[in-house]
């Protein structure tokens, strides 16, 4: 199904709006301080940009991931401390100069889809990764749920490739980490964590996130797809002619 421009922007001014609405309102109510209401915002701006396929999404995601790294630490989640420091912020400023050159006229990125066998090497790669980090972080006593953490890691590393490659598989691989990273933080929530609840309530609305972002990324690229087949056959008739 192809939509014309105007209806999708419209879609992602509608998408932005809601999330941003209703993260205020969560955060309003439930952060115990500015700071956590800070990580919450900037996180749910991030992700609903990144959906709609904006490159804005990276600079606040900059903040998002400095300031969530701060928040992991205080509650033992290391591995998620150094996804956020020594990756996430490279990344994010490498993704934002990548998305800057193969943004379309509609200030969107452009989108496209792997191949069955990528797919395929992609997952492989996942588990093999998971496995591996578990093992290596399970070996800091102060650890907590090492495979979860380490699963959480290895999908948000390949998910972030994805993204700055403009592959809409990445919403795939998402959705994993979201759900995982709810039961992540509710397991700190029933520990005692003053931010679990917080987090739960943040994870929940990026999974919301990456379902919609995985709907809005198969409609981009089929959009751009048709509109490619539709371009090469308008100069091939200009060429018969």
């Amino acid at each position: 199904m192809i939509f014309e421009v105007s209806r999708l922007n419209k879609l992602d001014s509608i998408w932005l709006t809601l999330m941003v609405l209703v993260g205020s309102a969560l955060s309003a109510i439930l952060a115990t301080t500015i700071f956590d209401m800070t990580v919450f915002l900037s996180g749910i701006l991030c992700v609903a940009l990144i959906a709609i396929g904006r490159r804005e999404g990276y600079l606040i995601g900059l903040y998002a991931s400095l300031s969530y790294a701060v928040l992991a630490y205080s509650n033992g989640l290391y591995g998620e401390v150094y996804l956020n420091l020594f990756f996430f912020l490279p990344t994010g400023v490498i993704g934002y100069m990548m998305w800057r050159r193969h943004s379309l006229e509609n200030k969107t990125v452009a989108m496209m889809k792997l191949t069955w066998f990528m797919r395929f090497v992609i997952g492989t790669l996942c588990v093999v990764c998971t496995l591996g980090l578990g093992l290596f972080l399970g070996l800091n006593a102060k650890q907590n749920t090492p495979f979860i953490d380490a699963f959480t890691n290895v999908l948000s590393v390949v998910a972030t490739f994805l993204m700055m490659w403009r592959y809409k598989e990445q919403w795939l691989l998402y959705i994993g980490v979201n759900i995982v990273s709810i039961i992540m933080w509710a397991l700190r929530a029933a520990d005692g964590s003053e931010s679990g609840d917080l987090m739960v309530l943040m994870w929940f609305l990026f999974l919301l996130n990456a379902i919609f972002g995985c709907w809005r990324w198969h409609v981009g690229e089929n959009n751009k797809a048709i509109t490619t087949i539709a371009m090469k056959a308008k100069e091939n008739a200009c060429d018969v002619g």
